[in-house]
């Protein structure tokens, strides 16, 4: 049986996609088909070289005893490394202000690319997010829309990792997986790369980490096998399948049973689920 934390901290919104952290600050930033969606520049390899040096050497020690990080599933990093090497996407849930550093030093030392809330870039983290692999998704412009997704392909093309926080937004220590939203399945059929499914789960932490340092949950990383897209669909099922697959397999790394999960299994859809609004008493607020 999953660990379950018993998220109370926030009030979560009724859009499962739906933020309710606040930026606030706005760069000005304009993520159009003029914007380096995957930057390559000298000066930004050598300053991103320089910020995994530090991630390494600081950060992720840090990280591993603060959030009490296990890792499952590295194995499966080796086993389909010559898969891997040739491009890759992987999803999870997204539960944790620091869940992708963990990301990061589970996959080390490949350097992976996220795609983010264009918030995010453009608020006061925004030049450390571009650094450790930010990638604005671009909202209400189709040309910047084809610019950010042939900047993907290439991405993919060069042998790159995208990560892809498929739920839409984090929820802190949020324990059902929200419905994912077709972007990783999207851009896996579309360059014709596989998807690593990755979870993040919870244990218990021991009395001193709850009682002193007020702790919720100790943290777990699980890596699955590559999910490929099946050819023999058509394109438009050929997403929704991988879809489908993909989040029962981030439900099965995490612990759930999706056949036991109270919610019917809704795929890139923005109602309105109440995972466990009886179970735990949670108000959840209205969708700014």
């Amino acid at each position: 049986m999953a660990y379950d934390p018993k998220p109370t901290r926030y009030p979560f919104p009724k859009d499962t996609a739906s933020h309710y952290i606040k930026i606030k600050m706005d760069r000005g930033l304009k993520f159009d088909k003029n914007y380096p969606y995957v930057e390559d520049s000298a000066l930004f390899r050598f300053r991103r070289f320089f910020i995994f040096l530090l991630l390494h050497v600081l950060v992720f020690p840090v990280a591993a005893i603060r959030l009490g990080l296990k890792t499952n599933g590295k194995k499966n990093l080796k086993k389909y490394k010559d898969v891997l090497k040739k491009g890759v996407i992987s999803c999870s849930n997204h539960i944790h202000f620091w869940d992708y550093i963990c990301i990061m030093r589970a996959v080390k030392p490949v350097k992976p690319y996220v795609l983010t809330w264009d918030k995010n870039i453009n608020g006061e983290t925004g030049p450390l997010m571009r650094l450790v692999g930010g990638i604005p998704i671009p909202v209400g412009d189709v040309r910047a829309a084809h610019v950010f997704g042939e900047s993907i392909g290439g991405l993919l093309g060069r042998g790159g990792w995208l990560h892809v926080y498929a739920e839409g937004s984090m929820w802190e220590f949020y324990q059902p997986i929200r419905p994912f939203k077709n972007g990783a399945a999207y851009f896996a059929c579309r360059y014709g790369k596989p998807i690593v499914p990755i979870a993040f789960s919870y244990r218990e932490p021991g009395f001193i980490r709850k009682k002193i340092f007020k702790q919720t949950a100790l943290l777990t990383v699980n890596i699955g096998e590559p999910l490929y897209p099946d050819k023999e669909l058509k394109a438009g099922e050929r997403v929704t399948d991988l879809q489908r697959r993909s989040h029962e397999a981030v439900c099965a790394l995490a612990g759930i049973d999706p056949a036991q999960n109270l919610y019917p299994p809704v795929y890139n859809n923005s109602e309105r689920v109440d995972y466990y609004t009886d179970k735990y008493g949670i108000e959840y607020g209205e969708t700014k």
